[in-house]
């Protein structure tokens, strides 16, 4: 049976930001249309798509705009904590937020119009692999006496989409659907105008309008996909593989140099690679649901996606 993987975050690279990028001013002023009256500074487009925006990394989506949101009080977890001064956090309010301007521009549900990206928007015809709830859930009854939605199996697995909040995911797609829209991603050359250093942020991270750096420290990503030689095209690697790789490469406290590779990570496991100076791309699918059923904790997804790569650039001859 040929597998259906809910995208998660690579919603914002795929489908949020080439629209914001073909209907929306990037350097606008958009606190007044969004309700940021308290805000001292400009809130722009290119804020939101590079994560620059000073928005905190996450707050529930209970139909409540963002700004009336952030004037309450919540309780402590890194969910919900302020973003780092001067620094871009990555948040999944800048690209609610683009969603909410994207309907407002255009006039058409943001769900249809994403659907041009190829790929399908919730609810789903066919069922993901369920993936169990992750630190979303744990937060959201720490900031709202909203209650959480309930969990459906034609839905996204994190507690915001299925909810309805819409530009940070949403989408899903078959390895062979997913190929065929990155093609088209690819030659409509949103990535290149995506693949542009934006800002500084947090932890070593560089950000362009969409994706971000690879870098080539220790057990960085950059250094397994620097490896691979030049004229890739685009794949899809599917990886279906239950048992536990073994543990990546230790990750150094310094990124290290940039590669010359761009990328974005989905929450249940997905990846999403890009070289500008080829148009190589790359696109890892994976299940963050582990053999023994539980959702697996960043370093054995990490394990997960470097064993996938590891293979696929051996395959590649690097």
């Amino acid at each position: 049976m040929t597998r259906f993987y809910d995208l998660a975050s690579l919603t914002k690279p795929l489908v949020t930001a080439p629209l914001a990028l073909a209907f929306l001013d990037l350097d606008a002023d958009r606190r007044w249309r969004l309700g940021f009256h308290d805000r001292d500074t400009p809130l722009t487009v290119r804020q939101l798509l590079s994560h620059s925006s000073g928005l905190p990394p996450w707050r529930p989506f209970t139909g409540d705009p963002v700004a009336q949101q952030l004037r309450r009080e919540v309780m402590g977890h890194p969910l919900l904590r302020p973003a780092t001064p001067g620094l871009a956090t990555y948040s999944d309010l800048n690209y609610r937020l683009l969603a909410e301007l994207l309907e407002a521009e255009t006039g058409v549900p943001f769900g249809r119009i994403g659907a041009a990206s190829g790929l399908s928007p919730a609810p789903w015809r066919t069922r993901p692999t369920e993936v169990p709830d992750g630190p979303d859930a744990v937060a959201w009854p720490l900031a709202t006496e909203v209650p959480l939605p309930s969990r459906s199996p034609w839905l996204p697995h994190d507690a915001n989409a299925r909810a309805g909040m819409q530009g940070h995911a949403g989408f899903g797609a078959t390895p062979a659907q997913l190929e065929a829209a990155l093609g088209r991603w690819v030659a409509c050359g949103w990535p290149q105008r995506m693949a542009v250093e934006t800002a500084s942020g947090e932890e070593g991270t560089r950000w362009g309008l969409g994706l971000q750096v690879a870098h080539t420290g220790p057990g960085r990503f950059g250094q397994l996909l620097s490896r691979i030689p030049p004229g890739m095209g685009t794949c899809v690697i599917a990886d279906s593989t239950e048992p536990a790789p073994p543990p990546a490469p230790g990750l150094d406290a310094h990124p290290g140099a940039a590669s010359d590779w761009w990328f974005h990570l989905g929450f249940t496991g997905p990846a999403l690679f890009y070289r500008p100076s080829d148009r190589a791309c790359l696109g890892l699918l994976l299940h963050r649901r582990g053999p023994d059923g539980l959702l697996l904790d960043a370093e054995s997804l990490r394990a997960r996606r470097w064993a996938a790569l590891a293979r696929f650039v051996g395959q590649s001859g690097g």
